[in-house]
């Protein structure tokens, strides 16, 4: 028979340990659905011309007799403006979907068009390229498919002079990337990615925006993993990135956030992350998340939420890549201060977009899972209370609450002493009146944690009817073990 002690011992060794590892499978599982989660969309450029402003306001259903009418005068019109004109008839009718399947359907159409992109005339060429772009922005992939003899040349024009026609060609290329695996099966080995590193030396902010959205659209290719992302790795590119995102005067926020986004992809690839943190991927994004920030206190905070967003995410999967002793050295910087910063983050998200709570609390997590001085600086700034505030907010951030929280406590008896006595308890009351799973198991892993550390809460726990407040989920077979295990570790410290 095994004594009081036995049981206690072999309680805290078996259950600290379990906690554990059911916390890192469940991040794990987190870590694959968050990468899993994609931003593939399609860019559309309509600012030449006032009445095109509403988009497919504009557009004109064109039938097979007109569209060969305007390529043969695009083609053979008696002057410039002639044909000029005729383009832009055609472009406004390639903003109908039906027009789209009749052009590429149409003999011989494809060819011409290819011809006056790749003519000498300026006007004619940019009006051509409009086409295409029109076309590109098509939900239908064999139109995506049709364009493929016209992308050699898009991307010819990358190394041009005009910025405005280079982010055209630029945004063309992004929405046909992410439709036509064959487009992409041909612009590799013709050099999109050394093309890219050349661009991104650009000193024009609209062709660096849309460089950022090209770039982001080959890097969520399925092959991307495989072929794509080791040649950017080999590149400029990553460097190029985190110099357009470090703090200062020079910061373009919309910029930022393309290559936010682009950095976000190949960090959840996990091709070579090494690589980025061997570029100071970690310092970069740490500073640009404390200055905006600041931005936020300064009440500068227009459109920030929109670059928050992917720093946040890429600083959280970095982090998972670093050893808890090498992460001060990796990030130069202060515990409290990147803390802090977080903090009036979440208060920002709560004002003003609370769907975006969860990324800063995933951070959080991740900041605090394996360190202590992390746990520390929570504790210090007196932070566990604006936390436990969070937890009424919906069972995703609730859950990530109690995670944080967990892994406060796991570090021992020393930071349990900070949270009890305390308002602690009686939220996990609450939370254990909830009926989601996800919510109550991480409660009672909470519990189980600060009983084991801080004896005199199990026997508040008992005091407040908590034995009770389980009863309501015994049946619940998801649940079974952990309250079974709480149970035992109450009664022994109780």
């Amino acid at each position: 028979m095994w004594s009081r002690r036995q049981g206690r011992l072999r309680t805290q060794a078996i259950g600290v340990e379990e906690l554990r590892q059911r916390r890192r499978e469940r991040e794990a599982a987190l870590r694959k659905a968050r990468r899993e989660q994609q931003l593939v969309s399609k860019r559309l450029l309509r600012e030449d011309a006032p009445e095109e402003a509403g988009g497919q306001s504009a557009a004109v259903l064109l039938g097979e007799a007109e569209v060969q009418q305007f390529l043969r005068l695009a083609q053979r019109g008696t002057d410039e403006k002639e044909r000029e004109k005729a383009l832009v008839s055609l472009r406004r009718g390639l903003q109908h979907p039906d027009t789209q399947q009749t052009f590429i359907r149409l003999e011989g159409g494809m060819r011409i068009l290819v011809g006056l992109l790749t003519s000498n005339r300026a006007l004619l060429q940019l009006e051509a390229a409009r086409c295409f772009h029109e076309l590109s922005h098509s939900e239908q992939s064999a139109v995506a498919e049709a364009c493929l003899p016209a992308t050699s040349y898009l991307l010819t024009y990358l190394s041009g002079h005009s910025s405005d026609f280079i982010e055209l060609c630029l945004y063309t290329l992004g929405n046909l990337i992410v439709e036509s695996e064959a487009v992409r099966k041909q612009l590799l080995p013709q050099g999109i990615v050394p093309a890219f590193a050349a661009c991104i030396q650009s000193p024009h902010v609209a062709v660096l925006e849309a460089l950022g959205y090209a770039l982001s659209q080959l890097l969520q290719a399925k092959e991307a993993p495989e072929k794509i992302i080791p040649c950017i790795l080999d590149s400029s590119l990553p460097q190029q990135m985190l110099r357009l995102m470090q703090p200062g005067p020079k910061l373009n926020l919309g910029v930022a956030m393309e290559f936010a986004w682009c950095l976000h992809y190949i960090i959840c690839s996990q091709v070579n992350n090494a690589v980025l943190l061997t570029h100071g991927a970690l310092p970069t994004l740490a500073l640009l998340l404390l200055d905006l920030a600041g931005a936020v206190q300064r009440m500068d905070d227009v459109g920030l939420e929109l670059l928050a967003c992917p720093v946040l995410r890429c600083l959280s999967n970095l982090l998972t890549e670093v050893p808890a002793e090498a992460m001060g050295q990796q990030m130069e910087l202060r515990d409290e201060r990147l803390v802090a910063a977080l903090f009036i983050f979440l208060q920002f998200f709560l004002q003003k977009q609370p769907a975006l709570l969860p990324e800063g609390l995933w951070l959080l997590n991740n900041l605090t899972a394996n360190s202590p001085t992390f746990c520390t600086s929570l504790l210090s700034l007196d932070l566990i209370e604006p936390l436990l505030q969070l937890l009424p907010l919906s069972n995703v951030v609730c859950t990530l609450v109690l995670t944080v929280l967990c892994n406060v406590v796991e570090k021992g008896p020393a930071y349990c002493q900070r949270l009890w006595p305390g308002p602690l308890l009686s939220c996990l009351l609450n939370t254990l009146a909830l009926s989601d799973t996800e919510v109550v198991g991480q409660s009672l892993e909470l519990l189980q944690l600060l009983f084991l550390y801080q004896p005199e809460a199990a026997q508040a726990f008992l005091q407040q009817s908590g034995l009770q407040a389980l009863e309501k989920h015994q049946e619940e077979t998801q649940l079974q073990d952990r309250i079974h295990a709480l149970q035992q570790t109450a009664a022994i410290h109780g």
